[in-house]
Protein backbone atom coordinates (compact mmCIF):
# COMPACT_ATOMS: atom_id res chain seq x y z
CA UNK A 1 0.00 0.00 0.00
CA UNK A 2 2.96 2.40 1.08
CA UNK A 3 4.95 3.14 -1.98
CA UNK A 4 6.80 5.88 -3.69
CA UNK A 5 3.55 7.15 -4.93
CA UNK A 6 1.36 7.26 -2.34
CA UNK A 7 4.00 9.08 -0.70
CA UNK A 8 3.83 11.95 -3.32
CA UNK A 9 0.29 12.35 -3.05
CA UNK A 10 0.76 12.36 0.73
CA UNK A 11 3.53 15.22 0.17
CA UNK A 12 1.18 17.29 -2.52
CA UNK A 13 -1.60 17.34 0.06
CA UNK A 14 1.13 18.64 3.09
CA UNK A 15 1.97 21.23 0.76
CA UNK A 16 -0.80 22.45 -0.48
CA UNK A 17 -2.30 22.34 2.91
CA UNK A 18 0.33 22.14 5.90
CA UNK A 19 2.21 24.97 4.49
CA UNK A 20 -0.09 27.03 3.05
CA UNK A 21 -1.32 30.61 4.09
CA UNK A 22 -4.77 29.34 4.63
CA UNK A 23 -3.82 27.10 7.32
CA UNK A 24 -1.61 29.64 9.07
CA UNK A 25 -4.63 32.38 8.82
CA UNK A 26 -7.16 28.93 10.22
CA UNK A 27 -5.10 28.15 12.80
CA UNK A 28 -5.08 31.51 14.16
CA UNK A 29 -8.47 32.53 12.94
CA UNK A 30 -10.38 29.53 15.05
CA UNK A 31 -9.40 29.91 18.13
CA UNK A 32 -9.94 34.25 17.92
CA UNK A 33 -13.50 32.96 16.53
CA UNK A 34 -14.42 30.68 18.92
CA UNK A 35 -13.45 33.37 21.83
CA UNK A 36 -14.74 35.96 19.84
CA UNK A 37 -18.34 34.16 19.70
CA UNK A 38 -18.18 33.43 24.02
CA UNK A 39 -16.98 37.14 24.12
CA UNK A 40 -19.95 38.51 22.13
CA UNK A 41 -22.31 36.18 23.90
CA UNK A 42 -21.24 37.16 27.34
CA UNK A 43 -21.74 41.03 26.46
CA UNK A 44 -24.59 40.74 24.75
CA UNK A 45 -25.71 38.81 28.18
CA UNK A 46 -24.28 41.34 30.13
CA UNK A 47 -26.12 44.12 28.13
CA UNK A 48 -29.32 43.03 27.89
CA UNK A 49 -29.16 41.96 31.73
CA UNK A 50 -28.64 46.14 32.39
CA UNK A 51 -31.60 47.32 30.77
CA UNK A 52 -33.03 50.28 32.87
CA UNK A 53 -36.79 49.12 34.23
CA UNK A 54 -40.09 50.47 35.81
CA UNK A 55 -41.89 47.97 38.10
CA UNK A 56 -44.79 48.33 40.02
CA UNK A 57 -44.91 45.59 42.57
CA UNK A 58 -48.48 44.91 43.91
CA UNK A 59 -48.96 43.23 47.37
CA UNK A 60 -52.13 41.91 48.88
CA UNK A 61 -51.98 43.10 51.98
CA UNK A 62 -50.88 45.67 54.28
CA UNK A 63 -47.92 43.51 55.96
CA UNK A 64 -46.69 42.41 52.77
CA UNK A 65 -46.70 45.73 51.21
CA UNK A 66 -44.09 46.74 54.20
CA UNK A 67 -41.89 44.07 53.75
CA UNK A 68 -41.62 44.29 50.34
CA UNK A 69 -40.83 47.86 50.33
CA UNK A 70 -38.40 47.48 52.89
CA UNK A 71 -36.28 44.38 51.06
CA UNK A 72 -36.63 46.02 47.82
CA UNK A 73 -35.64 49.43 48.20
CA UNK A 74 -32.57 48.28 49.62
CA UNK A 75 -30.94 47.15 46.68
CA UNK A 76 -28.61 48.87 44.86
CA UNK A 77 -30.04 48.81 41.28
CA UNK A 78 -32.89 50.10 43.27
CA UNK A 79 -31.53 53.10 45.11
CA UNK A 80 -29.09 53.85 41.92
CA UNK A 81 -32.57 54.56 40.24
CA UNK A 82 -31.88 51.99 37.50
CA UNK A 83 -34.69 50.08 38.70
CA UNK A 84 -38.24 52.42 39.05
CA UNK A 85 -40.41 50.58 41.71
CA UNK A 86 -43.74 51.41 43.04
CA UNK A 87 -45.65 49.96 45.39
CA UNK A 88 -49.45 49.99 45.95
CA UNK A 89 -51.68 47.38 47.64
CA UNK A 90 -54.42 45.78 45.93
CA UNK A 91 -57.21 42.73 46.00
CA UNK A 92 -57.52 40.83 43.11
CA UNK A 93 -60.13 43.34 41.92
CA UNK A 94 -58.29 46.06 42.41
CA UNK A 95 -55.74 44.90 40.42
CA UNK A 96 -58.16 44.03 37.33
CA UNK A 97 -59.11 47.66 37.36
CA UNK A 98 -55.50 49.10 37.74
CA UNK A 99 -54.15 46.98 34.96
CA UNK A 100 -57.30 48.55 32.82
CA UNK A 101 -55.91 51.97 33.65
CA UNK A 102 -52.38 51.50 32.86
CA UNK A 103 -52.92 49.54 29.83
CA UNK A 104 -51.65 51.62 27.45
CA UNK A 105 -48.72 52.32 29.64
CA UNK A 106 -47.89 48.76 29.84
CA UNK A 107 -48.27 47.86 25.86
CA UNK A 108 -45.87 51.03 24.90
CA UNK A 109 -43.40 49.89 27.76
CA UNK A 110 -43.55 52.87 29.83
CA UNK A 111 -44.44 50.13 32.67
CA UNK A 112 -41.89 47.37 31.94
CA UNK A 113 -44.47 45.03 34.17
CA UNK A 114 -46.38 44.14 37.42
CA UNK A 115 -45.34 41.98 39.92
CA UNK A 116 -48.79 41.23 41.89
CA UNK A 117 -47.92 39.31 45.31
CA UNK A 118 -51.38 37.95 46.97
CA UNK A 119 -52.38 36.69 49.97
CA UNK A 120 -51.90 33.23 49.08
CA UNK A 121 -48.33 33.48 48.18
CA UNK A 122 -47.54 33.37 52.13
CA UNK A 123 -48.67 29.70 52.12
CA UNK A 124 -47.71 28.99 48.44
CA UNK A 125 -44.99 31.63 47.13
CA UNK A 126 -46.95 31.70 44.13
CA UNK A 127 -46.51 35.27 42.02
CA UNK A 128 -48.05 36.66 39.04
CA UNK A 129 -46.53 38.74 36.63
CA UNK A 130 -48.61 41.01 33.93
CA UNK A 131 -45.94 42.60 30.97
CA UNK A 132 -46.01 43.07 27.59
CA UNK A 133 -42.95 40.46 27.83
CA UNK A 134 -44.26 38.16 30.55
CA UNK A 135 -40.70 36.05 30.23
CA UNK A 136 -38.60 38.49 31.32
CA UNK A 137 -36.19 36.36 32.61
CA UNK A 138 -33.37 39.12 33.78
CA UNK A 139 -36.34 40.68 36.05
CA UNK A 140 -37.07 37.40 37.74
CA UNK A 141 -33.59 37.00 38.64
CA UNK A 142 -33.12 40.32 40.08
CA UNK A 143 -36.66 40.69 42.16
CA UNK A 144 -36.73 36.48 42.94
CA UNK A 145 -34.92 36.70 45.90
CA UNK A 146 -35.92 39.75 47.77
CA UNK A 147 -39.30 38.92 47.24
CA UNK A 148 -38.60 35.47 48.36
CA UNK A 149 -36.38 36.79 51.58
CA UNK A 150 -39.38 39.21 52.00
CA UNK A 151 -42.06 36.30 52.33
CA UNK A 152 -39.97 34.17 54.07
CA UNK A 153 -39.74 37.20 56.98
CA UNK A 154 -43.00 37.51 57.16
CA UNK A 155 -43.61 33.90 57.32
CA UNK A 156 -41.26 33.68 60.57
CA UNK A 157 -42.27 36.42 61.92
CA UNK A 158 -44.36 34.96 64.57
CA UNK A 159 -42.04 32.16 65.21
CA UNK A 160 -40.13 34.08 67.63
CA UNK A 161 -36.76 34.49 65.44
CA UNK A 162 -33.89 36.70 65.64
CA UNK A 163 -33.27 38.39 62.34
CA UNK A 164 -29.91 35.91 61.49
CA UNK A 165 -31.94 33.22 62.14
CA UNK A 166 -34.72 34.39 59.60
CA UNK A 167 -31.58 35.46 56.84
CA UNK A 168 -30.18 32.34 57.26
CA UNK A 169 -33.57 30.31 56.54
CA UNK A 170 -34.35 32.51 53.43
CA UNK A 171 -31.30 31.48 51.95
CA UNK A 172 -30.69 28.78 49.66
CA UNK A 173 -27.66 26.30 49.61
CA UNK A 174 -24.87 26.27 47.54
CA UNK A 175 -23.39 22.98 46.45
CA UNK A 176 -19.84 22.38 46.15
CA UNK A 177 -18.06 19.35 44.34
CA UNK A 178 -15.77 16.89 45.24
CA UNK A 179 -14.32 14.16 42.72
CA UNK A 180 -14.17 10.94 43.99
CA UNK A 181 -11.66 8.75 41.46
CA UNK A 182 -9.86 5.69 41.98
CA UNK A 183 -6.30 6.61 42.51
CA UNK A 184 -6.31 10.08 43.19
CA UNK A 185 -7.31 12.05 46.81
CA UNK A 186 -10.61 13.10 47.06
CA UNK A 187 -10.09 17.20 45.47
CA UNK A 188 -12.67 20.03 44.93
CA UNK A 189 -13.99 20.33 41.61
CA UNK A 190 -14.45 23.76 39.92
CA UNK A 191 -15.58 24.52 36.85
CA UNK A 192 -12.26 24.16 34.91
CA UNK A 193 -13.01 21.01 33.30
CA UNK A 194 -16.05 21.74 32.32
CA UNK A 195 -14.79 24.72 30.60
CA UNK A 196 -12.20 22.70 28.84
CA UNK A 197 -15.26 20.28 27.90
CA UNK A 198 -16.71 22.59 25.87
CA UNK A 199 -14.01 23.72 24.43
CA UNK A 200 -12.64 20.16 23.56
CA UNK A 201 -16.35 20.15 22.37
CA UNK A 202 -16.41 23.07 20.02
CA UNK A 203 -12.81 22.36 18.70
CA UNK A 204 -14.21 18.76 17.46
CA UNK A 205 -17.09 20.27 15.81
CA UNK A 206 -15.61 23.24 14.22
CA UNK A 207 -12.81 21.09 12.79
CA UNK A 208 -14.13 18.22 11.60
CA UNK A 209 -17.08 20.31 9.40
CA UNK A 210 -14.29 22.78 8.70
CA UNK A 211 -11.58 20.16 6.97
CA UNK A 212 -14.28 17.88 5.96
CA UNK A 213 -15.98 20.74 3.90
CA UNK A 214 -12.61 21.60 2.92
CA UNK A 215 -11.77 17.86 1.52
CA UNK A 216 -15.25 17.74 -0.29
CA UNK A 217 -14.45 21.03 -2.28
CA UNK A 218 -10.58 19.95 -2.95
CA UNK A 219 -12.21 16.97 -4.38
CA UNK A 220 -14.85 18.58 -6.70
CA UNK A 221 -12.55 21.05 -7.66
CA UNK A 222 -9.85 18.37 -9.44
CA UNK A 223 -12.80 16.62 -11.00
CA UNK A 224 -14.10 19.75 -12.13
CA UNK A 225 -11.29 21.22 -13.68
CA UNK A 226 -9.49 17.64 -14.85
CA UNK A 227 -6.72 17.71 -12.78
CA UNK A 228 -7.82 14.23 -11.14
CA UNK A 229 -7.54 12.74 -15.03
CA UNK A 230 -3.73 13.83 -14.80
CA UNK A 231 -3.28 12.23 -11.53
CA UNK A 232 -4.66 9.47 -12.45
CA UNK A 233 -2.62 8.62 -15.17
CA UNK A 234 -0.02 8.38 -12.91
CA UNK A 235 -1.62 6.83 -9.65
CA UNK A 236 -4.15 4.72 -9.28
CA UNK A 237 -7.91 5.89 -7.47
CA UNK A 238 -6.64 4.15 -3.94
CA UNK A 239 -3.26 5.84 -3.90
CA UNK A 240 -5.04 9.03 -4.72
CA UNK A 241 -7.81 9.06 -2.00
CA UNK A 242 -5.52 7.22 0.64
CA UNK A 243 -3.10 9.79 -0.02
CA UNK A 244 -5.38 12.85 0.65
CA UNK A 245 -7.15 11.63 3.63
CA UNK A 246 -3.66 11.16 5.06
CA UNK A 247 -2.26 14.10 4.08
CA UNK A 248 -5.51 16.06 5.04
CA UNK A 249 -4.99 14.22 8.29
CA UNK A 250 -2.02 14.58 9.38
CA UNK A 251 -2.09 18.77 8.44
CA UNK A 252 -5.61 18.64 10.80
CA UNK A 253 -3.89 16.72 13.70
CA UNK A 254 -1.03 19.22 13.42
CA UNK A 255 -3.62 22.23 13.60
CA UNK A 256 -5.18 20.51 16.22
CA UNK A 257 -2.28 20.19 18.55
CA UNK A 258 -1.31 23.91 18.52
CA UNK A 259 -4.43 24.60 19.50
CA UNK A 260 -3.65 22.19 22.91
CA UNK A 261 -0.78 23.13 23.31
CA UNK A 262 -1.41 26.54 26.32
CA UNK A 263 -3.70 23.69 28.12
CA UNK A 264 -0.73 21.33 28.09
CA UNK A 265 1.35 23.88 29.17
CA UNK A 266 -1.20 24.78 31.96
CA UNK A 267 -1.09 21.28 33.15
CA UNK A 268 2.34 20.16 32.68
CA UNK A 269 3.97 23.37 33.76
CA UNK A 270 3.68 25.31 36.87
CA UNK A 271 4.56 28.69 35.20
CA UNK A 272 1.01 29.62 35.17
CA UNK A 273 -1.20 29.25 38.44
CA UNK A 274 -4.93 29.38 37.84
CA UNK A 275 -7.31 29.94 40.74
CA UNK A 276 -8.35 26.82 42.62
CA UNK A 277 -11.97 26.96 41.06
CA UNK A 278 -10.32 26.92 37.17
CA UNK A 279 -7.60 24.65 37.84
CA UNK A 280 -8.00 21.61 35.42
CA UNK A 281 -7.71 18.08 36.68
CA UNK A 282 -6.86 16.31 33.96
CA UNK A 283 -3.44 14.77 32.53
CA UNK A 284 -1.27 14.62 29.94
CA UNK A 285 -2.43 11.11 28.36
CA UNK A 286 -6.47 12.97 28.23
CA UNK A 287 -4.63 15.19 25.39
CA UNK A 288 -3.29 11.96 23.90
CA UNK A 289 -6.67 10.51 23.40
CA UNK A 290 -8.17 13.53 22.74
CA UNK A 291 -5.86 13.87 19.66
CA UNK A 292 -5.74 10.16 18.61
CA UNK A 293 -9.61 9.98 18.91
CA UNK A 294 -9.42 13.64 16.70
CA UNK A 295 -7.07 11.74 14.08
CA UNK A 296 -9.80 8.87 14.04
CA UNK A 297 -12.22 11.12 13.65
CA UNK A 298 -11.17 13.28 11.02
CA UNK A 299 -10.37 10.22 8.58
CA UNK A 300 -13.52 9.28 9.10
CA UNK A 301 -15.22 12.13 8.01
CA UNK A 302 -12.77 12.86 5.19
CA UNK A 303 -13.78 9.21 3.71
CA UNK A 304 -17.27 10.60 3.97
CA UNK A 305 -16.69 14.24 2.67
CA UNK A 306 -14.32 13.05 -0.54
CA UNK A 307 -17.06 10.54 -1.66
CA UNK A 308 -19.54 13.54 -1.35
CA UNK A 309 -17.57 15.52 -3.57
CA UNK A 310 -16.63 12.48 -5.82
CA UNK A 311 -20.10 12.07 -7.41
CA UNK A 312 -21.20 15.73 -7.63
CA UNK A 313 -20.05 18.33 -10.82
CA UNK A 314 -20.77 21.48 -8.82
CA UNK A 315 -20.64 23.00 -5.23
CA UNK A 316 -24.18 23.41 -5.00
CA UNK A 317 -25.26 19.55 -5.39
CA UNK A 318 -22.59 18.77 -3.09
CA UNK A 319 -23.14 21.35 -0.37
CA UNK A 320 -27.02 19.85 -0.33
CA UNK A 321 -26.29 15.92 -0.34
CA UNK A 322 -23.57 16.90 2.04
CA UNK A 323 -26.11 17.41 4.66
CA UNK A 324 -26.53 13.89 6.47
CA UNK A 325 -22.84 13.57 6.86
CA UNK A 326 -23.14 17.29 8.56
CA UNK A 327 -25.78 15.93 10.91
CA UNK A 328 -23.18 13.09 12.12
CA UNK A 329 -21.26 15.81 13.32
CA UNK A 330 -24.17 18.25 14.59
CA UNK A 331 -25.83 15.89 16.29
CA UNK A 332 -23.33 14.41 18.56
CA UNK A 333 -22.61 17.86 19.06
CA UNK A 334 -25.56 19.07 20.47
CA UNK A 335 -25.87 16.02 22.83
CA UNK A 336 -22.48 17.03 24.46
CA UNK A 337 -23.71 20.43 25.23
CA UNK A 338 -26.34 18.55 27.44
CA UNK A 339 -23.59 17.46 29.53
CA UNK A 340 -23.51 20.37 31.37
CA UNK A 341 -26.40 19.35 33.41
CA UNK A 342 -25.21 15.79 33.95
CA UNK A 343 -22.62 13.77 32.20
CA UNK A 344 -23.35 10.55 33.25
CA UNK A 345 -27.08 9.83 31.92
CA UNK A 346 -28.74 7.04 30.41
CA UNK A 347 -28.31 9.03 27.15
CA UNK A 348 -24.67 10.23 27.70
CA UNK A 349 -23.43 6.84 28.46
CA UNK A 350 -25.33 5.05 25.41
CA UNK A 351 -24.07 8.04 22.76
CA UNK A 352 -20.51 8.05 24.30
CA UNK A 353 -20.90 4.22 22.65
CA UNK A 354 -22.11 4.68 19.37
CA UNK A 355 -20.47 4.76 16.05
CA UNK A 356 -20.00 8.84 15.46
CA UNK A 357 -21.13 10.15 18.30
CA UNK A 358 -18.49 8.49 20.15
CA UNK A 359 -16.19 10.54 18.66
CA UNK A 360 -17.24 13.61 20.08
CA UNK A 361 -18.97 12.89 23.89
CA UNK A 362 -16.49 10.74 24.84
CA UNK A 363 -13.52 12.73 25.47
CA UNK A 364 -15.26 15.86 26.37
CA UNK A 365 -17.11 12.87 29.03
CA UNK A 366 -13.90 11.91 30.23
CA UNK A 367 -12.81 15.54 31.45
CA UNK A 368 -16.02 15.26 33.19
CA UNK A 369 -16.21 12.33 34.92
CA UNK A 370 -13.74 9.16 35.47
CA UNK A 371 -14.81 6.58 32.67
CA UNK A 372 -13.71 3.38 32.87
CA UNK A 373 -10.93 1.26 31.34
CA UNK A 374 -13.82 -0.88 29.94
CA UNK A 375 -16.00 2.02 28.04
CA UNK A 376 -13.02 3.67 26.84
CA UNK A 377 -11.67 1.01 25.23
CA UNK A 378 -15.02 -0.90 23.79
CA UNK A 379 -15.51 3.30 22.21
CA UNK A 380 -12.06 3.15 20.80
CA UNK A 381 -12.59 0.00 19.33
CA UNK A 382 -16.36 1.25 18.27
CA UNK A 383 -14.36 4.32 16.47
CA UNK A 384 -11.59 2.30 14.82
CA UNK A 385 -13.71 0.00 13.43
CA UNK A 386 -16.30 2.88 12.07
CA UNK A 387 -13.39 4.86 10.68
CA UNK A 388 -11.86 1.65 8.62
CA UNK A 389 -15.46 1.15 7.30
CA UNK A 390 -15.98 4.96 6.48
CA UNK A 391 -12.38 4.82 4.51
CA UNK A 392 -13.32 1.88 2.48
CA UNK A 393 -16.72 2.77 2.01
CA UNK A 394 -15.86 6.83 0.86
CA UNK A 395 -12.44 5.12 -1.41
CA UNK A 396 -15.46 2.71 -3.26
CA UNK A 397 -17.70 5.70 -3.84
CA UNK A 398 -14.33 8.36 -4.82
CA UNK A 399 -13.23 5.01 -7.18
CA UNK A 400 -16.84 5.03 -8.85
CA UNK A 401 -17.54 8.93 -9.01
CA UNK A 402 -14.26 10.52 -9.48
CA UNK A 403 -14.81 10.24 -13.46
CA UNK A 404 -18.65 10.64 -13.57
CA UNK A 405 -19.74 12.96 -15.26
CA UNK A 406 -23.07 14.59 -16.37
CA UNK A 407 -26.93 14.31 -14.52
CA UNK A 408 -26.76 14.59 -10.95
CA UNK A 409 -26.70 11.38 -9.72
CA UNK A 410 -29.69 10.14 -6.15
CA UNK A 411 -28.03 8.36 -3.37
CA UNK A 412 -30.03 5.49 -4.28
CA UNK A 413 -27.52 5.37 -7.37
CA UNK A 414 -25.21 5.50 -5.95
CA UNK A 415 -25.85 1.91 -3.78
CA UNK A 416 -26.66 0.96 -7.13
CA UNK A 417 -22.96 1.42 -7.97
CA UNK A 418 -21.54 -0.01 -4.82
CA UNK A 419 -23.85 -3.09 -5.84
CA UNK A 420 -22.69 -3.68 -9.35
CA UNK A 421 -19.04 -2.83 -8.25
CA UNK A 422 -19.08 -5.94 -6.07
Amino acid sequence: MFNYRLIAIIRRELREKLFSKSFILMTLLIPVFMFGIIGIQALLMAVGSEEKSSVQIIAGNEEIYNRIEKEISQLEFVKSGFYSVEYHQFDKTGLTNHIKNIKTKLLDNKITGIIFIPESALKDKKLEYYSSNPNNTNLFNKLRNPINKALVGIYFDKKSLTPDEVSFASEGVDFNGFRVSKDEKIEEEGYGNLVLSFLFTFLLYMSLLFTGTIMMRSVLQEKTSRVVEVLLSSVNSKELIAGKIIGTSVTAVAQMFIWLIPIIVLISTTWFVLPPEVMLKIKMWHIGYFLFNYLVGVVTFLGLFAAAGSIFDNDQDAQAAVWPIMMLIMIPFFIAMTMTTNPDTGLIRISSLVPFASLMIMPSRLTLIEVSWFELSLATVINIATMFCMFWLGGKIYRIGILMTGKKPKWSEVVKWLKLKN
